[in-house]
């Protein structure tokens, strides 16, 4: 509790000190303390932390942790408003960023941190993409993130040191329309260059929707999205369409928005063979 909380329990600074004396309050940091012991855990300690530093709250690594999309860091990282004299000290990194505006702020089971959106942008500032990529991943998993406010958000600070690594991340993550759109174009355009048969398009195939078949080859296409295909339930589900066709006699190949886009030649010659094996 910090010494302000106690006061407005009723305390005097004479009964906080008697408390701190017979050992019922323990200092953890300047006018904050732990009651009855001082055993905390890593939630207690990000708590005595934001405390500590007056209007705060828990950001980068520390609030990655706290949302669950990031491993926790050595020390608890918070983000101070204003310019006050508080620095940083043993076990906590103060950031003063030049503004933290009221919507990217908010409680997590009351402890005051920065939104999920706000803390894949810090988090960004500093880490590796491949870090930055789990974490966006965690987080649409965990539905903590709407990408159309997290680019909105990038908007807002197009300088920010973060603002180009999250954006090389967010550009692998292609919804599934616009996945299908680039499988359709090299399938058009497979077709009339090979005089290759044209598929059936959104065919309903062993009762589910498929993106393209040609029952002649029985053979089916789908196109897959990272951000829609990754999740276990997802994977699970793919997965169990695939036995479907397979155990009904049609063969499946699938193809991800990355390969559609980078690797058209590839797709091509694969799915060349694969009608002309039919």
């Amino acid at each position: 509790m910090s010494h302000a909380q106690l006061r407005a329990a009723g305390l005097s600074p004479e009964a906080i000190k008697r408390r701190v004396w017979s050992r019922r309050l323990h200092a953890l940091h300047r006018r904050v303390y732990a009651v009855g012991h001082e055993a905390l855990g890593r939630e207690g300690r990000r708590w005595a932390a934001v405390l500590a530093l007056g209007d705060a709250c828990l950001s980068h690594g520390s609030a990655a942790a706290a949302w669950g999309i990031g491993a926790a860091p050595a020390v608890i990282h918070v983000t101070v408003r204003g310019r006050t004299g508080l620095r940083s000290r043993d076990g906590i990194r103060v950031h003063r960023p030049r503004v933290l505006p009221d919507d990217e702020v908010t409680t997590l089971r009351g402890l005051p941190i920065t939104t999920p959106a706000r803390t894949l942008l810090d988090l960004a500032a500093t880490a590796r993409s491949a870090t930055i990529a789990v974490a966006v991943d965690r987080a649409e998993q965990l539905r903590l993130i709407d990408f159309a406010a997290l680019h909105v958000l990038l908007e807002r600070y197009p300088r920010r040191a973060g603002t180009p690594s999250l954006r090389a991340v967010l550009a692998s993550y292609t919804g599934p329309a616009d996945v299908r759109s680039h499988l359709e174009r090299l399938v058009h355009d497979l077709c009339e260059q090979q005089q290759l048969p044209r598929p059936h398009v959104n065919v309903v195939i062993e009762g589910g929707v498929r993106d393209f078949a040609w029952p002649g080859q029985r053979l089916v296409v789908e196109a897959d999205s990272f951000a829609w295909h990754r999740s276990p339930a997802a994977l699970n589900a793919d997965r169990e369409r695939d036995v479907a066709l397979t155990l009904a006699g049609w063969r499946v190949l699938r193809f991800t928005s990355a390969q559609l886009t980078r690797r058209r030649a590839w797709v091509a010659r694969s799915l060349t063979a694969a009608l002309e094996v039919a």
